[in-house]
């Protein structure tokens, strides 16, 4: 007999976690000896501890299809972190309850190494609790910083619009420099891992052309060493262009925009290292500068997507549902490169328990020994990962974007749980 299975995305969203979600769902649909209804998570797991499932089955497949196309989390996602087990395990037991009551048997997960952890418990609690569910966790995360994989669906993306913008930012300083901006800095997300600050490089095109300096959390801060490195650039080029990571880190490992608040799984609130670093150049150089912080922007430009990435995240979604109804349990798709020139990759298989709560940073041969821009061996690793274009179909000149239908299954527990 067919079981239903679950769907949540979690953490931050992507330009092409929906078509994670698309390869699942499609995939599943083909899969009727298997699995019955797909139920997705409405907000992540918070849908199912609330039992606010979505019956995904009512969704057309043409629907389903346009997700490809389409940024954000269709269902909702959510940063929560399950509570640990050994703080009594309420939360997976009202997990357990809500599948029982659901006939739900697969569990897919979509995130980053929390939501790897998880989905680990998930499967392994709820075998303690006599109620055996395969739980596949499909990778994602614009940090680029899961294990095993050689690259995470959501970055290649990310990585080409951080290129691309700083590629067009460069020739508008290039242009005003003589008489205006002489500095300008882009912030963009990393919280450890330098991959989307290293993405920035790819816009140098030649020696001397901007980003002439990259600053990486894997490099520790060294205030004197940027300034006058910054001078440098301005006297040589006329001006200096910087990609900053959020998570800029002094050698005591603290970062150097720490709010002091943390965000729902527990990591520091990271403020703005743009204006500190515009604000040091200012007082400390006198040059005109200008920044800017990608934020929210890079993660959405579903318009600028590359289509490795497109491609690569709707196949993990499928590998999920295959490796799932062949009783693959405790595992994560991966993509394997095969060959750089030409570029290939296939899709591999990694052990949960060898990816939950590990952070791959950048290696110390992507960085040049003087610790401000990336190697030969790191341009020829991100190259292929922003190559090909997928552009959405558009309408009156805007993305035409799919917003799905959502209904709601009826409630079958009398659980009344709250986060």
């Amino acid at each position: 007999m067919p079981r239903n299975a679950f769907y949540a995305q979690s953490g931050g969203v992507t330009a092409v976690i929906n078509a994670s979600a698309a390869g699942v769902i499609e995939a599943a649909r083909r899969h009727r000896k298997h699995i019955g209804k797909l139920y997705a998570g409405r907000n992540g797991i918070l849908g199912a501890l609330s039992e606010d499932l979505i019956d995904t089955s009512r969704e057309t497949a043409a629907a389903i299809r346009a997700l490809r196309d389409t940024p954000g989390g269709a269902f909702g996602s959510a940063r929560y972190k399950l509570k640990g087990v050994e703080k009594g395990g309420h939360e997976y037991e009202r997990l357990v309850e809500v599948f029982r009551a659901h006939d739900i048997g697969y569990f897919f997960y979509n995130g980053g190494n929390d939501s790897a952890d998880t989905c680990l418990k998930v499967s392994q609690i709820s075998e303690k609790l006599g109620y055996p569910i395969i739980a596949v966790h499909v990778p994602k995360t614009v940090d680029n910083d899961l294990p095993i994989t050689d690259t995470c669906p959501g970055f290649g993306s990310v990585a080409k619009y951080v290129a691309t913008s700083m590629m067009e930012a460069v020739l508008d300083v290039e242009s005003m420099a003589r008489t205006s901006t002489r500095v300008f800095i882009l912030e963009v997300m990393g919280r450890h891992a330098g991959w989307i600050t290293a993405a920035t490089g790819l816009a140098q095109g030649k020696p001397g052309q901007g980003p002439q300096i990259l600053l990486f959390p894997e490099v520790p801060w060294n205030e004197e060493a940027f300034l006058a490195r910054v001078e440098e650039s301005v006297k040589r080029y006329g001006y200096c262009a910087v990609g900053a990571s959020e998570g800029l880190q002094d050698k005591d490992g603290k970062f150097l925009s720490e709010s002091g608040l943390k965000d729902a799984f527990g990591h520091a609130q990271l403020g703005g290292v743009a204006p500190m670093l515009a604000d040091l150049v200012q007082s400390k150089l006198k040059l005109k500068q200008h920044w800017a912080v990608a934020d929210y922007l890079q993660r959405a430009a579903r318009h600028i997507a590359s289509k490795t990435d497109l491609e690569q995240s709707y196949a993990v979604g499928k590998a999920a549902v295959e490796f799932a109804v062949k009783g693959m349990n405790s595992v994560m798709p991966t993509i394997v490169r095969t060959s750089s020139r030409p570029y290939r990759w296939k899709i591999g298989v990694a052990k949960l328990t060898d990816v939950a709560n590990v952070e791959k940073k950048m290696p110390r041969d992507f960085i040049t020994p003087d610790g401000f821009h990336i190697t030969a061996k790191c341009r020829n690793y991100l190259q292929p990962l922003i190559g090909g274009e997928a552009f959405p179909p558009f309408e009156k000149g805007l993305p035409k974007y799919v917003r799905l239908k959502n209904p709601a299954v009826r409630k079958k527990t009398r659980g009344d749980w709250q986060p």
